[in-house]
């Protein structure tokens, strides 16, 4: 497999070819497949069923060992696609606590870091033209 990103690429029923598309893209692409689900009250209040991670996030778990646990987004690792929630540790076998990487797809958002004023612009568009729509 070519380690190679495509932009003319537009898709694939091809799990090989989705996943290399993943693996290869560039960061500023990367950055937009890292999100993950609003929650049902922040889904009627905007509009808007995804959103992309941010640091600062509250999210809870709906998948895996850690499942129903909430926490604040730590860090965000664009190369591995994977996000660090802090409270969600593992310990080691010499007994240090470590923070698990947790993919998107098994979070949900249930507080948005509106501190940023771009992000607070995009929700404001999209709640606008939700609403144009219905």
């Amino acid at each position: 497999m070519k380690a190679k990103f495509v932009n003319t690429w537009n898709r694939s029923k091809q799990p090989r070819k989705q996943r290399k598309y993943r693996a290869n893209a560039p960061l500023h692409i990367k950055r937009k497949l890292l999100s993950a689900h609003l929650s049902k009250e922040l889904r009627k209040k905007y509009n808007k069923r995804s959103l992309s991670l941010r640091k600062g996030d509250k999210v809870r778990v709906l998948v895996g060992d850690f499942k129903g646990k909430t926490g604040v987004i730590e860090s965000i690792d664009l190369r591995k696609e994977k996000v660090l929630v802090r409270g969600i540790e593992v310990v080691k076998k010499d007994g240090t606590k470590v923070m698990r990487p947790i993919n998107p797809s098994n979070l949900e958002i249930i507080e948005l870091n509106l501190d940023d004023n771009k992000r607070k612009k995009i929700l404001e568009r999209k709640t606008k033209s939700g609403q144009n729509k219905k």
